[in-house]
């Protein structure tokens, strides 16, 4: 039978552990050379400034935990980083390696806690289930943050879909008022302010003081953030510089995007509307059998 004292030993065993083994990644450590490059390379530089808006400043408990970790654990250790996620929600990359670790850590302390309640409470516990519940909770809880960026990006390509088109919208009616290129999509810009309008403004203000064509600066923004949306409209504007009928092409792109957002609507509604109806067709041959039922063992009995 776990007592109260074997799991207080347990906890405080676990407690040790991860104080020992905080104490050895503080000391200090020599670095991969391999990622040292990757991360100082333009490559890594540019995504790390591209995620950390603006800075990698410290003001809480998961950036300061992030950046320890950042410092201390190999990149290998975090897995595959959702980088176009976290620069599209533009959360610092020390930041989600922060919350990652916090998540962690809690997971690993719940179970031993919650099993010394239950023994107090007279309950009897195995001591294999809070050291299998820390593990697995430190693992899921690990996970968590993924799992949450990838949901919140998700949603966020959506909300630039639909606002890109509106975009798309307003470049052609500037290019149609005669408008230049770059003046046409700056002034769109101007128009909306979502976040979707002003990430747009800020990267064509950008492209501006480095002397980088406005589409160019957009397809490199399409590609850091994974917007396919984005690239097309950045190629029409490419090929309006040519001569050809720019107008056209956008309201043709602007249609393109609405429908493709309807259709994904109408599908939505549908799967909907499928997962509502199952419960009433079940529902419907329960009463059918209630109802036949009896008949069936009256001539059966008959």
């Amino acid at each position: 039978m776990t007592t109260g004292l074997q799991l207080a030993l347990l906890g405080g065993s676990l407690i040790g552990l991860g104080l020992s083994l905080i104490l050895w990644r503080l000391l200090p450590a020599d670095p991969d050379p391999v990622d040292v490059v990757h991360r100082y390379s333009p490559e890594g530089v540019r995504a790390r400034a591209a995620a950390a808006a603006p800075t990698m400043s410290a003001s809480s408990t998961p950036d300061r935990l992030g950046i320890w970790a950042i410092r201390r654990f190999p990149a290998a250790w975090w897995g595959k980083t959702p980088t176009k996620e976290l620069a599209l929600l533009r959360i610092p990359v020390h930041r989600f390696y922060g919350k990652k670790v916090l998540y962690g850590i809690a997971g690993l302390v719940i179970a031993p806690v919650l099993s010394y309640f239950f023994v107090v409470l007279g309950w009897s516990i195995p001591i294999l289930i809070p050291v299998a519940g820390s593990v697995l909770l430190a693992i899921a809880l690990f996970l968590t943050p993924d799992l949450d960026v990838r949901t919140d990006a998700r949603h966020a390509r959506a909300e630039f879909g639909r606002a890109l088109g509106a975009y798309t919208d307003l470049v052609a009616l500037e290019r149609l008022g005669g408008s230049g290129s770059r003046q046409a999509m700056e002034l769109a810009a101007e128009v909306g302010d979502s976040w979707v309008f002003q990430r747009i403004g800020e990267e064509l203000a950008r492209s501006r003081w480095s002397g980088l064509a406005p589409w160019d600066a957009l397809n490199a923004l399409a590609d850091e953030l994974g917007l396919p949306e984005l690239d097309d409209l950045a190629d029409i504007m490419r090929l309006s510089k040519e001569g050809s009928q720019v107008y056209s092409n956008l309201r043709a792109r602007s249609s393109a995007l609405r429908s493709a957002m309807l259709n994904e609507e109408l599908a939505k509604a549908n799967a909907t509307g499928e997962r509502m109806s199952m419960p009433m067709s079940l529902l419907g041959v329960v009463f059918m059998v209630i109802l036949i039922a009896p008949q069936l063992l009256r001539v059966m009995g008959g």
